[in-house]
């Protein structure tokens, strides 16, 4: 969906699996080599550390405890190497192979991608306070607007809730996890300007729906108990 066609969720896909019982774990990626070398990431392709393949294990550890075996279980994952590294973790404890979907990416910084952050730093312009946030430009060429991200993602889960399973394992990027959750709850993509759950690498954020009046709550934000402390 371009985000210059439409501001509008995509319109529910044929054959969509109707609302049910399910949770929805939704995961960021732990320490990549552009945090420990001070890089910008976005769509730049770093790969997990020795500390984050570890910590990946502690994530999907995590996960197959809270997942029961009766249950049918799904991954899908943003396709740049380090959430796929982590997916795989993962995906080798659940016993599911997981699916890679591009439009789960983290936010694209343009040039500044791969660039040390004080250059990214010296060149960014913050979005206002009001005003139209989604489409605004940050001043760095090729970098995604708000709204670019929002569309892609939305996209994303939009395909991935039709999926009939009990679990769903969403493996993505800080800032792209915003709106993972965003659209879980329904929220309106031009209600995104504002929007943000604060997540950080590594972390389980917890979206479950009810069997009875099919709700969908927000259980938990961002866990990292699961992580060893630095």
């Amino acid at each position: 969906m371009a985000a210059t066609d439409s501001i509008l969720p995509a319109p529910p896909l044929p054959g969509v699996v109707p609302a049910r019982a399910r949770t929805v774990f939704v995961v960021t990626h732990p320490e990549a080599t552009h945090h420990v070398d001070g890089l910008v990431g976005g769509q730049f392709d770093s790969e997990l550390t020795a500390k984050g393949l570890d910590d990946a294990g502690r994530i999907a550890a995590a996960l197959a405890g809270r997942i029961s075996e009766e249950r049918s279980r799904s991954v899908v994952s943003s396709d740049l190497r380090r959430t796929a590294q982590t997916a795989t973790a993962i995906g080798d404890d659940l016993g599911v192979e997981p699916r890679l979907d591009r439009r789960l990416r983290e936010k694209s910084y343009g040039v500044a991608g791969g660039r040390e952050q004080s250059w990214l730093d010296e060149r960014f312009v913050a979005p206002p306070a009001v005003g139209d946030r989604l489409r605004h430009h940050e001043g760095v060429e090729g970098a995604e607007s708000r709204l670019e991200v929002a569309c892609r993602v939305y996209e994303a889960m939009s395909e991935a809730l039709a999926r009939d399973v009990d679990d769903l394992v969403v493996v993505t990027h800080g800032f792209a996890a915003t709106f993972v959750v965003a659209a879980w709850i329904g929220m309106p993509i031009e209600a995104t300007g504002h929007v943000a759950f604060h997540v950080r690498s590594g972390s389980i954020t917890t979206l479950r729906e009810d069997g009875f009046f099919h709700n969908r709550a927000v259980v938990a934000v961002g866990e990292t108990s699961h992580l060893v402390a630095d």
